[in-house]
């Protein structure tokens, strides 16, 4: 069976692009195959910077034939008094078939013309001529670009094109203005290694003339090559490399036959925190450093990079990327020297000349709201005076670093060495971490914060920023959300969980609002804005809990848009809403929920039908038992009696397990209450008993509530 050969043969494209493209082709290309009823043994995509391609083997010569049912005009257009008019005319002609082809059908929007014909599959070589040039133009990806006179639009210009069917090319041409790019057998070799052209004589023969030449096409091949060469490099100087993901995919993409490198630098750079050099290493020199051991604390003054020259000039290579290393550490030691000469809380006033958002001001202001925020989180939370003070202190101090030269040129050192700056300037330790820690989350995969005032102080940035770019109207839509926002709510919720902190953040939010209309002033845009903050909130942790527990249990958790109870209940505290959903999802996996689920929404269902409020618990309250018919009555009454102190424990203490474990014990006598020989009618004719014993089964309901909205949850089975 046929395989299929593509290549597109370009300038060096960017790293980002080639891991992106060859993804992009592994969806699109077996799409593209299914939907023309092409089918193949196997789809390979290759990518290097100066080529993507794709192989495809055991295609079949042709489509297959297939039976096709094709649908034409309305039956009233296409007939008139029984004859056939010109659009049924012009339908089978165009169809290729004859009028006593064409079929009536009801269909759900009327009567409608069709009919069955046999479509004659095409040769495999014309659909992937008409499917080529879909493929490249498809690609998506940042600042593509126009070359020459044409209209054509790629990440980088396009030089040549391979494609082969077996041995055969087949003929496709990309226009560009005045030059045309058409496809051939010949590609290109590694601009060092192998600079010449190359054959490729038929299209299974790809990967090993290519190889030949030097060029590994097989980007897990790279990554696999580049990882063992890097560890065995510093395993030579006795150190450690830790292979990095992010790196090692990048370097991987920035080479077509990788070889290692590796260089050394002065000694003296050892004396700069680690941060600072491995930062010049890995972003922006694309360096693995070597490090002394595992722990990777201490650096040796070794680098390795991945070339893609020739490796028999490794150490010309290391010496020229040596030079550059050398000169970038010299300013980071400039720079670091420079800054310490002033305390940490001498660049605050400089913040007052820095912009946060165009609407918002400064960046000194800003510091000014997260001092408040703060200082009502440490209320909440209870803290001592001495923690209060420090968070204060922290909060005073955690941008200060943006403004020093050494964060100036290295943006990504934010928050590390505003740490280091503070400890220099004699700062207690806890505002030191906590400057450092209240940036974490940074990604997806970060740590969080450890500390109470890191925690503290974290927060409120991020609901400083929420708050302040919402009211602008700036909120996130779609995949759009260039202010992190979402990232925000989620490392807010985060932090809360991991410290199981007290916050009420409806509160929070509610200050936080204020102090916004008070700065900037009401108007539209703030009429909504506590409830946006909150339902926002509301999605954030959705997202969150998501991850590991059923969406009917999340659903019975936070309610809905008519039910604002649950949400609220949420908001004012987010370890509960932990707790409640960890929980749910255990008693759903041991059987316990499936325990009490029909004696909670039976309850509940009929409840409905009185009037009893959704947070009474104690029977004592709503229920008279002189108007007990059935001793089922009075035995769900004193198992509710019993409850009752289960239930608030279990709130109290966030042990549900008691409040299950009543639930259980009562589900019994609910049992026989609604169908044992004792059992009672509930609508009875008599108002007074009518409500009675609605009562008993909406006091069943919210003893439920305390846990979940159990009319959420989906029926076990």
């Amino acid at each position: 069976m046929p395989t299929f050969l593509l290549e597109v043969g370009t300038e060096e494209l960017p790293a980002a692009f080639v891991t992106s493209a060859i993804a992009q082709l592994q969806t699109s290309v077996p799409q593209s195959l299914d939907a023309r009823f092409l089918t193949s043994e196997a789809i390979a995509v290759y990518g290097t910077p100066r080529r993507l391609a794709v192989s495809i083997s055991g295609l079949p010569a042709k489509q297959p034939d297939r039976a096709e049912e094709i649908k034409g005009p309305p039956a009233k257009a296409a007939f008139k008094e029984g004859k056939p008019t010109k659009a049924a005319e012009g339908f089978a002609r165009k169809q290729g078939v004859a009028l006593d082809a064409l079929e009536l059908r009801d269909t759900d929007k009327g009567e409608f013309v069709f009919i069955n014909k046999i479509a004659i599959g095409q040769p495999t070589k014309d659909v992937l001529a008409a499917l080529v040039p879909e493929w490249i133009g498809s690609l998506e990806g940042k600042r593509f670009m126009c070359w020459g006179d044409g209209d054509l639009r790629f990440s980088r210009p396009i030089r040549w094109l391979v494609a082969l069917l077996d041995r055969d090319v087949l003929p496709i041409a990309l226009t560009n203005g005045s030059e045309t790019v058409r496809s051939d057998r010949f590609t290109q070799g590694h601009r060092v290694l192998s600079p010449q052209p190359l054959t490729i004589p038929h299209a299974d023969a790809y990967v090993e003339v290519l190889a030949k030449a030097r060029i590994v096409v097989e980007p897990a091949r790279r990554r696999t090559t580049i990882a063992r060469d890097v560890q065995e490099a510093a395993a030579t100087k006795g150190g450690h490399a830790i292979v990095y993901d992010d790196l090692l995919a990048e370097v991987s993409e920035l080479v077509e036959a990788p070889s290692i490198a590796l260089g050394g630098f002065d000694e003296q750079f050892l004396e700069l925190p680690v941060e600072v050099a491995t930062t010049e290493m890995i972003a922006h020199q694309r360096y693995f450093p070597v490090w002394k051991d595992a722990s990777a604390t201490e650096l040796l003054p070794y680098f390795i990079t991945v070339s893609n020259g020739d490796p028999t000039k490794a150490d010309i290579i290391a010496a020229g990327n040596a030079r550059v290393l050398r000169a970038r550490l010299a300013d980071g030691q400039f720079f670091f020297d420079r800054d310490r000469q002033q305390s940490l809380e001498a660049f605050v006033p400089k913040l007052d000349a820095v912009t946060f958002q165009a609407d918002l001001g400064s960046v000194g202001a800003k510091v000014g709201r997260v001092r408040a925020v703060a200082g009502w989180i440490a209320t909440q939370l209870a803290l001592s005076a001495g923690d209060r003070a420090l968070v204060d202190r922290a909060a005073l101090l955690c941008k200060a670093d943006l403004v020093t030269q050494m964060v100036g040129e290295f943006p990504e050192l934010q928050g590390i060495m505003g740490e280091k700056y503070a400890r220099a300037s004699s700062e207690p330790e806890a505002v030191a971490v906590a400057i450092a820690e209240h940036y974490l989350p940074r990604g997806a995969t970060d740590g969080l914060p450890q500390t109470t005032v890191g925690r503290v102080v974290g927060i409120a940035d991020r609901l400083d920023t929420l708050v302040g770019i919402f009211g602008v109207g700036l909120l996130p839509s779609g995949s759009s959300d260039p202010f992190a926002l979402r990232r925000a709510g989620n490392a807010i919720v985060a932090i809360v969980w991991d410290g199981l902190l007290p916050l009420d953040l409806s509160d929070l939010l509610q200050r936080g609002v204020t102090q916004f209309e008070e700065a900037f002033g009401q108007g539209d845009r703030t009429s909504g804005l506590l409830d946006q903050l909150q339902d926002f909130f509301v999605q954030r942790v959705r997202s969150l809990l998501g991850e590991a527990i059923d969406y009917d249990l999340i659903d019975a958790l936070l309610g809905n848009e008519a039910d604002r109870e649950y949400r609220d209940r949420a908001l004012n505290d987010l370890p509960d809403l932990q707790a409640r959903a960890r929980f749910l999802q255990t008693i759903r996996r041991n059987g316990r929920l499936d325990a009490i689920y029909e004696t909670v929404n039976r309850s509940a269902r009929l409840a409905e039908k009185g009037d009893l409020d959704l947070q009474t618990l104690d029977p004592s309250a709503i229920v008279s038992p002189a108007r007990f018919e059935k001793a089922s009555e009075q035995e769900v009454f004193d198992g509710l009696v019993t409850l009752l102190p289960q239930t608030e424990t279990a709130r109290a203490e966030r042990n549900y397990q008691l409040l299950v474990d009543g639930l259980i014990a009562l589900a019994p006598a609910v049992g026989r209450f609604f169908d044992g020989p004792d059992s009672v009618l509930v609508m009875d004719e008599d108002e007074a008993v009518r409500r009675n014993r609605l009562n008993l089964l909406g006091a069943i309901r919210n003893h439920a509530r305390v846990l979940a909205d159990f009319g959420a949850i989906v029926k076990p089975g």
